[in-house]
């Protein structure tokens, strides 16, 4: 069987893999086996953020909303069940919004949220 030469379609393959490890650590960056290992990990790393992401960013929110909350005297369960039965429908990111730039509105909507507990 005659002797097949890696050619051009290899050497592109591992140029994109170190132009994607530039900036790494040591040989990661520079030898192409441990760089292709560490483009795999990172690409591995980067996928599952993406997902964690979206669950950092509503912990920060309920966060937000529950200190505000009981700075008007009620928890975070009790005011989004308040909102709730009052009908308004209201996500989390706009209410930490409101939470953090907007006390008054926030506050509003927290008598409102009281009104219909009782």
């Amino acid at each position: 069987m005659p002797r097949v030469k890696g050619g051009y379609v290899t050497r592109r393959r591992r140029k994109r893999t170190l132009k994607l490890a530039k900036g790494y650590y040591g040989s990661k960056s520079l030898l192409f086996k441990v760089a292709n290992q560490q483009v795999m990990k990172s690409n591995m790393y980067a996928y599952r953020d993406r997902r964690q992401k979206k669950r950092d960013f509503r912990k920060l929110w309920i966060t937000r909303i529950n200190a505000a909350a009981r700075l008007n005297g009620l928890s975070y369960s009790r005011l989004m069940f308040g909102l709730k039965t009052a009908g308004i429908d209201i996500n989390r990111k706009m209410l930490a919004e409101l939470a953090v730039n907007d006390e008054k509105a926030f506050t509003e909507l927290a008598s409102k949220a009281k009104e219909n507990l009782k």
